[in-house]
C-alpha cells in the first residue's frame, strides 16, 4: 500500500478568499473517492468565520447534500445574513462541479459572562496515556481483518483516536449505552480560537454515527453496509484546544427508517464539558 501523504489540519481547514464572500478550500492531501464530511464542515466553518467580527461561533447546523469528491476543492460562498450588536449569523454554501453538497447554518456572539450549568465528565474514564490508538489496536489484530479497513486504519489522519474501552475491531458484539474516545490534533494549532472550533467539528464527524451502528452489531465496514451522514449539528459552549486531549462521549438514542441518530460531547482533561454535537446518518444495509 502506498503510503499517505501527512495531513496538516491547520492548513486543510484553511480557505483562500477568491472575492467577496467566496472562498476556496483544498482537495484532501492524497485523497481518493469521496471527501471526509468533516473537511467539508471545517472549511465552511472557516470560511463563514472570515467574514465576522469580534464574535466566536457557538453553534452550526449543516444538512450534507451529495458527495464530495476528495481529489479537488471546494467552493464556499457566504451569506452575510445578519449582523447584530450580541449575534450575527451566516448561511453557507459549499461548491463543487457546479453543484452545492453541503448548505451551513452558523451563528456567532460575542463573550459574554452568564448563569452556567454543565453536565459533569463522566469518572473512571482512563487518561489517553495509558490507551492505544485505533491504529495500534488494528496492527495487532490485522489477521482478522479486512483489507478496506486495514487501510483505513492506516491512513495518517490528522487527528489520534484512543479508544476508551478497547474492543478487538473485528468484534461486532451488539453494543448499548456510552462509548468514550480520547481525541487530539497531532500537531500543534496556534491560539486562534475559531480554527480549534473548525478543528473540532472536523474531529466530532470522525466515527460518531458508529455510536448507532455499533447498537446493531455493525460498523462501517460490514458488509452490504451503506453508511452516510445527513446532516450534522454541533453548539460549542466554551473555549478549548484540540491540540491537547478532549474526551468524547458518543451514544444513540434512535435508528429507524434506515436512519440512525447519534450525539455526542466534549470534555476537557480538566473536566469542562465544552461542546456538544449530533448527528443523523443513513444507516442502510443490504443483506
Amino acid at each position: 500500500m502506498t503510503q499517505a501523504p501527512k495531513i496538516d489540519l491547520t492548513k486543510l481547514l484553511d480557505v483562500e478568499p477568491v472575492e467577496d464572500n467566496f472562498f476556496r478550500g483544498s482537495e484532501t492531501p492524497g485523497g481518493h473517492g469521496r471527501m471526509f464530511g468533516g473537511q467539508v464542515l471545517g472549511q465552511a466553518l472557516v470560511a463563514a468565520t472570515r467574514t465576522v467580527e469580534g464574535k466566536v461561533n457557538h453553534s452550526l447546523h449543516g444538512y450534507f447534500m451529495r458527495p464530495g469528491d476528495a481529489t479537488k476543492p471546494v467552493l464556499y460562498r457566504v451569506e452575510r445574513d445578519m449582523d447584530g450588536n450580541s449575534f450575527a449569523t451566516r448561511r453557507v454554501i459549499a461548491i463543487q462541479n457546479g453543484q452545492p453538497i453541503l448548505n451551513l447554518a452558523a451563528s456567532f456572539q460575542v463573550r459574554e459572562e452568564g448563569m452556567h450549568h454543565a453536565q459533569e465528565m463522566p469518572a473512571d474514564i482512563p487518561p489517553p496515556e495509558d490507551l492505544k490508538t485505533e491504529a495500534e489496536l488494528a496492527e495487532e489484530h490485522a489477521e482478522h481483518l479486512p483489507e478496506n479497513y486495514l487501510q483505513f486504519a492506516k491512513w495518517d489522519r490528522p487527528v489520534e483516536i484512543r479508544p476508551c474501552h478497547p474492543v478487538p475491531p473485528f468484534d461486532m458484539t451488539a453494543r448499548t449505552g456510552k462509548s468514550f474516545r480520547w481525541i487530539k490534533a497531532r500537531d500543534a494549532m496556534g491560539d486562534d480560537q475559531g480554527l480549534h472550533r473548525a478543528a473540532l467539528v472536523y474531529a466530532s464527524d470522525m466515527g460518531l454515527i458508529g455510536a448507532a451502528l455499533g447498537v446493531h452489531g455493525v460498523g462501517f465496514f460490514t458488509s452490504g453496509m451503506r453508511v452516510a451522514s445527513l446532516d450534522h449539528a454541533m453548539w460549542l459552549h466554551e473555549d478549548f484546544r484540540v491540540d491537547d486531549w478532549l474526551l468524547f462521549e458518543m451514544e444513540s438514542p434512535w435508528t429507524g427508517g434506515g436512519r440512525g441518530l447519534a450525539r455526542g460531547r466534549f470534555y476537557t482533561r480538566d473536566g469542562r464539558m465544552v461542546a456538544s454535537c449530533a448527528q443523523e446518518g443513513m444507516t442502510r444495509r443490504k443483506i
